[in-house]
């Protein structure tokens, strides 16, 4: 059973950055791809980025491309999703997931979801 627990939301003003965190445990993370989701009330669930297991390949919603990085520290079991420039409509609840080894774009096909961490930006 994979465990994840997120941290580092909070608020902050438009234009200004956060770093969210996502520790893991259970499954061997190497192989897991890992990513972030968002959702903001009344809206869906959101792809924000992913990081793929093994390979690493990173990738993002159009809408943080050049804004969000993803990364992930393997011996630690972490991964990390610097948001800088942060926008008003970016307020959510930002989960942390994972899944066996590759990315993928819609949130039912992850296995494993984190309580979730709130973003609020103000403008």
């Amino acid at each position: 059973q994979v465990q994840l627990v997120e941290s580092g939301g909070g608020w902050v003003q438009a234009g200004g950055s956060l770093r969210l965190s996502c520790a893991a445990s259970g499954l061997t993370f190497s192989n897991l791809a890992m990513g972030w989701f968002r959702q903001a009330p009344g809206k869906e669930r959101e792809f924000v980025a992913g990081i793929g297991g093994i390979r690493t390949s990173t990738y993002y919603a159009d809408s943080v491309k050049g804004r969000f990085t993803i990364s992930r520290d393997n011996a630690n079991k972490m991964v990390y999703l610097q948001m800088n420039s942060l926008k008003p409509e970016e307020t959510a609840v930002y989960y942390c997931v994972s899944r066996p080894v590759l990315v993928v774009t819609t949130a039912n096909d992850w296995n494993y979801w984190g309580q979730g961490t709130q973003v609020t930006v103000s403008s």
